[in-house]
């Protein structure tokens, strides 16, 4: 079965052609490049992924235009079907203002751009995202952003932990994240939002391939499904 996939591109985006090389390195197939303004979905896609950048340029709040593009109603369409949706950065943060994930993402804690590699830790391996790192695996990814600050309630982040839904973890100050929370799941395990951009640590070249396995991951189960 080849993997099909598909990258949305918003005005703003500025790292769709990131996630499009990274997708078609691992996979070997080039994944469709989809426009904002489309507003229905190539039939058949196995992996929709939301890339970072400043959709809209961050007017209003990140992400916050950018989710009620027309394309945006297809792929909230296509998650609840099952469809799997990676959003990196500016996509996780599409992806909390559309309703797909639970929290917001706000400014940084130091009100600082923060561009480095951090630490994170594999919360939960059992994720078709997941399931090619160990359990509690350290790994190295690059972070790129401004408005990284994953914010939830209590009762809500308690709901989090106890279904397994956190699914990487800083392991160092980063953002002010409550719970030192990097990326998240959806209930049925198919939706991923993270800050850290694993295209961008694919390769040594990249100064790490610690964001590889994610992609990897995620053709295996597709592929094998």
């Amino acid at each position: 079965m080849a993997f099909r996939a598909a990258v949305v591109t918003f005005p703003g985006s500025n790292c769709d052609r990131d996630m499009a090389v990274a997708l078609e390195q691992v996979s070997g197939t080039a994944p469709l490049r989809l426009w904002h303004g489309d507003a229905e979905l190539p039939q058949g896609l196995d992996f929709i992924a939301l890339p970072g950048g400043f959709s809209y340029g961050d007017y209003l709040r990140s992400g916050a235009m950018a989710a009620n593009s027309p394309i945006m109603r297809s792929i909230i369409a296509a998650a609840e079907r099952g469809v799997p949706v990676l959003g990196v950065c500016n996509g996780f943060q599409v992806l909390t203002e559309s309703g797909l994930l639970p929290g917001a993402l706000m400014r940084n804690a130091s009100q600082n751009f923060i561009c480095r590699a951090v630490s994170l830790r594999v919360e939960n391996n059992q994720s078709l995202f997941t399931s090619a790192y160990d359990a509690n695996e350290e790994i190295r990814i690059p972070v790129a952003h401004h408005d990284g600050n994953y914010f939830a309630d209590d009762e809500t982040l308690d709901r989090l932990e106890g279904e397994g839904r956190v699914a990487f973890r800083y392991l160092e100050p980063v953002n002010g994240s409550r719970r030192d929370i990097a990326g998240v799941l959806n209930a049925a395990g198919n939706v991923l939002g993270m800050m850290p951009h694993p295209e961008r640590a694919i390769e040594p070249a990249h100064g790490g391939s610690d964001g590889r396995r994610l992609f990897e991951s995620a053709i295996k189960a597709l592929v094998a499904a």
